[in-house]
């Protein structure tokens, strides 16, 4: 994997908006960004933030210096340049969490055997003042089923450059930190009978809170 440029082993499409985020995101969100090696080189692995902002996913993923998948709701494909977008990225789209679309799944699954990774967020739906929510169910599901690493990832300030009901700030500096990958072991109770994908869904937010913001670099 090339460490100067990473998108070279991306296809042309995701490539070219991979560079282009992360320019925008260095431009005009210049937080602290720590913990990319934490991400896995090779190999599947789930990737699980919080969410507040329309800008986490793309924030996130040009940050990761792999090619990665999203998970998104099935009402964002409305047409236009971001419908045509997240076909051309990879998107799978899903009904809510995803609990119950039997099709998501089957295209999850199907990924993350391929040995890509897969951004997604627990919490299902943005955060309108930045805090934590509780997870769904689904997230730990695709992690049990899937029995690969997870790796935690928490965004702040989010919400303030782009929150629900909220304008587009440019200038508002936005933060990412990625955690140590969690291995299935340390999120699946098979004793939990019905709970077990929520209790998962759980851990797996549990350790997104528990990731502290990173200090901000002022040049």
């Amino acid at each position: 994997m090339s460490q100067a440029y990473p998108q070279v082993e991306m296809t042309a499409v995701y490539g070219f908006f991979h560079y282009l985020f992360k320019t925008l995101f260095s431009m005009f969100f210049r937080g602290d960004v720590a913990g990319v090696e934490n991400i896995p080189r090779e190999g599947a692995f789930l990737l699980a933030g919080n969410h507040a902002s329309h800008l986490d996913p793309p924030a996130i993923g040009s940050n990761v210096p792999r090619q990665i998948s999203f998970f998104a709701r099935k009402t964002l494909w409305k047409g236009g340049v971001l419908s045509w977008w997240m076909d051309q990225a990879g998107c799978i789209p899903v009904d809510r969490d995803g609990g119950s679309d039997v099709s998501a799944i089957k295209r999850v699954l199907k990924t993350l055997q391929e040995g890509k990774a897969l951004i997604l967020f627990p919490e299902g739906t943005r955060s309108k003042d930045g805090s934590l929510q509780p997870p769904k169910s689904g997230v730990g599901m695709i992690a049990c089923r899937a029995r690969v690493p997870v790796v935690p990832v928490r965004i702040f300030d989010s919400h303030q450059a782009w929150g629900r009901g909220g304008r587009f700030t440019p200038g508002v500096p936005v933060s990412i930190i990625y955690g140590a990958p969690l291995q299935v072991a340390d999120i699946d109770d098979k004793t939990a009978g019905k709970e077990r994908y929520q209790i998962a869904s759980e851990r797996i937010m549990a350790a997104i809170a528990q990731l502290e913001r990173p200090r901000v670099t002022v040049i």
